[in-house]
């Protein structure tokens, strides 16, 4: 009914005053009553014995009616009292107000009786001969032990009735006036009350709204006084508890937002509670799609649902090696339970294996192009030399041949060793860049000052485009012109007789491009991707000499300049090789 203390408070408080006036009205209304009543009683009874005191020497002389009737109406002359004398039978001999004549007997009314059984008798009740309330007290005339008649003195009670009336009237203007100040003091007692409530509510208010430092200042010292202490204290604890809880959320957020290993928390329903930016991004997943989703619509894989299954069948913790996305990664999922902290949940952690199956796919390939670059040249001198032991002694020009092929074998296995010393050492960094500003014509023309004795021989023209004005560039130049080198001999090598080499360099943004275009036989579009790897060849046309490590080491070498190379080629058509240097500072 009551929705606010206050409202509480006030209606209560003024029922209870109205309750407690109207209560005290009631009883001194007839308090006033029953005292007025009893007043009038006392002063008719007065009344009455006089009027029997006089009237006793008529009846008991045996007076005339009318003798009595005068001297009721002369005594009634001179009070406002209705007097009535009765002889011993209830016959009416004298009135007042009326004619005595006309009366009927008056033995049986009550005060009449009383009077007979008690010595006094009283009652009040309508009147129908005067038409309004009378009250009736009324004696017995006596003469000695004999009722010689009864003297009956009456009064209207419409003075008592104006009296309770004026008194009930006050009272109730009392009452209003008192709920009035009730209501007053009530809405000012509680509002006074109810007002660290209030203080209290929009605390807890601003602090459900996320501000944990609202305090209260206690004004009392009563027990809502204790009650805002207490919610200060709770507050300070809970803000202290918030802070730290947000502070372990902010640490664990950046962990698993720098996370290389994709994390998913899934509930015993299988929607997804918890997804970081690794998962998303294997997944290719939008960053606000994964959480509350189902954990099939976002990783579709049959071995990840199969993984689920046994750990929860389990209740420990499986793996599994799966294959996903056209990018082809190769990831290890290990689903976990969490436990009794989080009952029903399960933490799937996807282990990115890419690299490290590209490393073991790279090393399986160096291993075997490593055996197959030295089966050949071992078989060769393997053979010869069983020629030699066998019959080539005996014959001087062919084991000069032999003993030729041989050097030019071991030469050849030499140059693949110090080639992949090289390589290994570019790779791991420790060949140091002795880097200094640089022009790029005296680079290529350095490049181009070394082959072209070749490249005259293979009857090619070589021809050299760069600007004069080119800033220079930060490098190793000794390093700069060994990879300019290596490119221009793959060149010289791969481009038909009467073919055309262009060196050129030109600005881009702040690094210089450099470029060696051919337009030999060109590269297979299928091959493009995996030509700088180490020991890869192409078709047997380009694999004719050399051990494939020369782009190996020029895309080692142009990285560690912070540089980037790349190819474009089209077969039958030639090949342009470009690599990036930055510009000298």
């Amino acid at each position: 009914m009551f929705y606010t203390i206050r409202a509480r408070i006030g209606v209560f408080y003024i029922l209870l005053v109205l309750a407690m006036m109207i209560g005290l009205s009631l009883y001194l209304v007839e308090f006033v009553k029953r005292t007025s009543i009893a007043d009038l009683d006392s002063q008719l009874e007065i009344q009455a014995n006089i009027i029997g005191t006089m009237a006793a020497p008529l009846l008991r002389s045996g007076a005339t009616a009318d003798q009595i009737d005068a001297l009721a109406r002369e005594i009634g002359a001179n009070i406002p009292s209705r007097i009535t004398i009765l002889n011993a039978d209830g016959v009416v001999v004298a009135e007042t107000l009326e004619d005595s004549a006309t009366m009927e007997n008056h033995a049986s009314r009550p005060e009449i009786v009383q009077a007979r059984l008690t010595g006094k008798g009283n009652a009040s009740r309508f009147s129908d001969t005067l038409g309004y309330e009378m009250f009736y007290v009324a004696v017995p005339i006596r003469s000695d032990d004999q009722i010689l008649g009864y003297s009956r003195v009456a009064l209207s009670l419409d003075s008592v009735h104006a009296k309770i009336g004026r008194l009930e009237n006050a009272l109730i203007g009392a009452t209003v006036i008192a709920a009035i100040l009730a209501g007053l003091l009530a809405a000012w007692i509680s509002n006074r009350t109810t007002r660290p409530l209030r203080d209290l509510i929009l605390a807890a208010n601003q602090m459900a709204a996320g501000k944990l430092d609202s305090r209260l200042i206690p004004s009392t010292k009563d027990e809502i006084g204790q009650l805002t202490q207490t919610f200060n204290e709770m507050a300070a604890q809970l803000s202290a508890e918030i802070n730290d809880l947000e502070a372990q959320r902010g640490r664990i957020a950046a962990v698993l937002s720098v996370m290389t290993d994709g994390v998913i928390i899934i509930d015993s329903l299988n929607r997804v509670q918890l997804i970081n930016p690794a998962a998303q991004e294997m997944f290719e997943i939008e960053s606000d799609e994964g959480p509350g989703k189902s954990l099939f619509e976002v990783a579709r894989h049959h071995q990840i649902e199969e993984t689920l299954v046994k750990c929860r069948e389990t209740d420990q913790s499986h793996s599994a090696y799966l294959q996903i996305g056209a990018r082809r990664q190769y990831l290890q999922v290990t689903a976990t339970p969490l436990g009794s902290g989080q009952p029903g949940n399960f933490l799937l952690l996807f282990q990115n294996l890419t690299r490290i199956h590209r490393l073991e796919t790279v090393r399986q390939d160096f291993i075997s192009n490593v055996s197959h670059e030295l089966r050949t040249p071992l078989a060769a001198i393997k053979v010869m030399a069983e020629t030699l032991v066998d019959t080539g002694l005996d014959d001087p020009p062919a084991a000069l041949k032999f003993l030729s092929r041989i050097l030019t074998e071991v030469d050849a296995l030499t140059q693949m060793v110090e080639e992949l010393l090289e390589l290994s050492r570019i790779e791991s960094g420790r060949v140091p860049l002795k880097q200094v500003p640089a022009s790029p014509r005296q680079l290529l023309e350095q490049a181009v000052d070394r082959l072209c004795i070749q490249a005259e021989r293979a009857s090619l023209s070589l021809e050299v485009v760069c600007p004069d004005d080119l800033p220079r560039v930060m490098a190793d130049p000794v390093r700069l012109v060994q990879v300019m080198v290596n490119l221009l001999h793959n060149a010289i090598k791969f481009t038909p007789a009467g073919g055309k080499i262009v060196l050129s360099a030109q600005l881009q943004k702040k690094k210089i491009q450099f470029s060696v275009q051919d337009n030999g036989i060109g590269i297979p579009a299928g091959e493009i991707t995996r030509i700088f790897e180490r020991f890869y060849k192409t078709d047997r046309a380009r694999s004719s000499g050399g051990t494939g490590l020369g782009l190996a080491i020029c895309r080692h070498l142009v990285e560690a300049h912070g540089g980037a190379i790349w190819v474009e080629s089209r077969e039958g058509e030639g090949s342009t090789f470009f690599f990036s240097i930055p510009l000298a500072v």
